[in-house]
């Protein structure tokens, strides 16, 4: 067999391959859509509940009051030092047990955004500590209160700051979506597994669901980084 014709040979074999693999797959194509939809939610959710427990959480830890002070450093210890998966298996299955019984959907956001609020929450503390001191004692003695400082000086600052780090939490918490599968929440990989139990080809389809993630994690970066030159450009 000459060069050329093995050239020839390979390049049909690897054409056949990926053919193959396509056919494979295309069938089950349409099963990962609303799979990806809820992933989207969950994540829109979840982040949401997350900055607004992260606020809370920094402003109670940089208030100066220990009767704010202990409950979130309480929150934070907790969670920061506990799994992920742990959290969700508190909230769907240990909640119950106290009378309150969420379906999964809300199970899942509830876990996702208390668990994230936490690392926010340090986040935030740290744009806030990067705010000279000066400012609050300028708009003390202009006779603002502390929300009013807060509100109309330190925090549009603070968002300036924190957005890259956020962008990050921001991508983890989609990338956590998929532990949600533990608790029967039809996203991406519970779909996933379900289709590899039935077709018993598990490498096809892992990869098609890691770049599906790749996918929608460079999506929500690039939102981010679109969000942070605005923000640049605002101030």
């Amino acid at each position: 067999m000459s060069a050329e014709t093995s050239g020839v040979a390979t390049y049909s074999g690897m054409y056949g391959a990926i053919d193959g693999w396509w056919n494979q797959i295309e069938a089950y194509l349409p099963l990962f859509g609303p799979a990806a939809w809820i992933v989207v939610q969950v994540t829109i959710l979840s982040i949401l509940l997350s900055w607004a427990c992260g606020l809370i959480c920094a402003l109670a830890k940089t208030s100066g009051y220990k009767i704010f002070q202990y409950p979130a450093e309480f929150y934070l210890w907790f969670i920061r030092g506990t799994p992920l998966l742990t959290q969700i298996f508190l909230v769907y299955f240990g909640l119950p047990q106290l009378g309150i019984r969420l379906d999964p959907f809300s199970a899942g956001v509830i876990a996702l955004g208390v668990n994230g609020g936490a690392y926010v929450a340090e986040i935030i503390r740290g744009g806030l500590l990067s705010i000279p001191k000066g400012q609050r004692e300028s708009s003390v003695a202009l006779g603002m209160t502390y929300w009013q400082t807060m509100r109309r000086i330190i925090l549009p600052q603070v968002v300036r700051v924190i957005i890259p780090p956020m962008t990050n939490d921001a991508a983890t918490t989609l990338k956590n979506t998929s532990l949600l599968s533990t608790i029967t929440i039809m996203e991406l990989m519970l779909q996933t597994q379900i289709i590899v139990n039935s077709t018993f080809q598990p490498f096809e389809f892992y990869i098609l669901v890691s770049m599906i993630y790749l996918a929608m994690t460079t999506v929500l970066m690039v939102g981010m980084r679109w969000a942070e030159r605005r923000h640049a450009i605002a101030y």
